[in-house]
């Protein structure tokens, strides 16, 4: 059967529906050029057409498959036939014809993240008797996991990649910088490592050199899309700062902020940051940290303006000391869960110097029994996920019409409550790590040597 056209269609005039037709593995498929040209000048799909040739293209490939590629290329979406298959031939598949990023588009776009309907749907296991301690994602959804000495990649299929051996004697701080090399440091570890985990080797070891000469440990590491953030504490415990590097220039050091030198009992000086996160839209850098001292435990959240190295605004935190801090850019808030009372918080960048305003139970009674110990909290999109021992909570806000602004900010925002997850999949080992990347949410546990994904029943295949 030879390629259909009509006498007044003009092959070579790409405005016109120019229809081809091709044998792949004995089935006869017909599309059109345009379909063909949206996957790209450099894939096979733009080598199949070829107006001066009247021969049908024959591909030696599985036609299902094809039919199934195809039908990306015209939707943009993999037809619901594709759950028939296994991820791993449609990946493939996709390779051999060129056009795996569409499938990673299609599959993976941040923006289709569904926070309301995930499920645990797959574990990735992990060699070795370390439990994970460090979690690195990228936005389409591959993930980096330290445990123990090694670092396990998974690729955005979820394949495992690479596992690398480092120098660490376990790691606790972890960053994709991109798809394939990561900074990594340990709070018993000189200096921050670059390591490609493609190659396999470090690339580079940034260190800082405090004013005793003592060699310095990694508390944080935090980025922003053109810098990289890290928090040292000198091995005396005497000093510590936050080093600002462009990883486009060497990782030469751009700044430094938060310089402390310890002297006497002045224990707010003595709390390294441990968190640091990027607030895009203020341009300022979020860096916490608290401390347990005679007096109980106490802490501080700093905003760093990176460009003056000015300290912009400080929340000083001494009834009821966070847990764990997360920033959210979206909800324009800091929230926290509270170490006594285990409750989640939460203050407006509009009121940063208000006081916290509780998403649960107030009225608790704090400095009884610590039930924030061990919890953690992230934000991601328009929402915000916390651990309470084995289980995961989601807190949204409620819209109720129009917002305020000024020092009644606060008083119009609603959030509500809900429980993630299936009956089989509440519960089970403290969470240890949150992490996001594409439309997947990773999490880990205390004791167990994998990691699970958590993913939209909705956007599975």
């Amino acid at each position: 059967m030879p390629p259909i056209s009509s006498s007044n269609t003009n092959p070579h005039d790409f405005n016109k529906p120019y229809i081809v037709t091709i044998d792949v593995g004995g089935q006869l498929f017909q599309t059109t050029i345009q379909t063909l040209t949206l996957a790209g000048s450099n894939t096979l799909f733009s080598t199949l057409f070829n107006p001066s040739e009247q021969n049908i293209p024959f591909v030696d490939r599985d036609p299902e498959l094809f039919s199934i590629l195809l039908s990306l290329l015209r939707t943009g979406n993999l037809p619901s036939k594709a759950k028939t298959f296994e991820i791993q031939d449609l990946v493939f598949e996709a390779k051999f014809y060129g056009v795996e990023d569409l499938l990673v588009q299609s599959q993976l776009n941040p923006s289709q993240f569904e926070p309301f309907d995930l499920e645990k749907s797959t574990i990735l296991p992990l060699t070795g008797r370390d439990s994970p301690s460090a979690i690195a994602t990228t936005p389409h959804g591959s993930v980096h996991v330290s445990h123990g000495s090694k670092i396990t990649s998974f690729d955005w299929s979820l394949k495992r990649k690479s596992t690398t051996l480092t120098q660490f004697t376990a790691i606790d701080s972890l960053v994709s910088l991109s798809p394939n090399v990561v900074a990594a440091g340990a709070s018993d570890f000189c200096g921050l490592q670059i390591i490609d985990l493609e190659m396999g080797f470090v690339k580079k070891t940034l260190d800082w050199e405090n004013v005793t000469k003592s060699w310095s440990t990694v508390q944080a590491i935090g980025t922003s899309p053109e810098l990289l953030f890290t928090s040292f504490e000198s091995s005396r415990r005497n000093s510590n700062s936050i080093l600002v590097y462009d990883p486009n220039d060497g990782f030469k050091v751009v700044s430094e902020i938060g310089h402390n030198e310890i002297f006497g009992a002045d224990l707010d000086s003595a709390i390294p940051s441990t968190k640091l996160d990027w607030i895009p839209s203020v341009n300022l850098l979020m860096a916490s940290g608290s401390h347990s001292g005679p007096s109980g435990i106490s802490g501080n959240i700093k905003f760093w303006d990176v460009r003056s190295g000015d300290l912009v605004s400080e929340i000083i935190e001494k009834a009821d000391c966070f847990s764990d801090i997360a920033v959210s850019d979206t909800l324009s808030a800091v929230f926290k869960i509270g170490i006594n009372s285990g409750e989640v918080s939460y203050i407006d960048f509009r009121n940063i110097n208000s006081y916290w305003n509780c998403l649960g139970d107030s009225r608790k009674v704090l400095n009884v029994k610590k039930e924030g110990v061990g919890c953690k909290i992230e934000s991601h999109g328009n929402q915000v996920f916390c651990s309470k021992e084995g289980e995961l909570e989601l807190w949204s806000e409620v819209l109720m019409g129009s917002s305020t602004t000024g020092e009644n900010a606060n008083e119009e925002r609603i959030f509500k409550k809900n429980v993630l997850g299936r009956s089989k999949d509440v519960g089970g080992n403290r969470i240890t790590n949150l992490a996001f990347g594409g439309t997947r949410m990773f999490v880990t546990r205390k004791d167990q040597q994998c990691v699970e994904v958590w993913q939209s029943s909705v956007r599975r295949f």
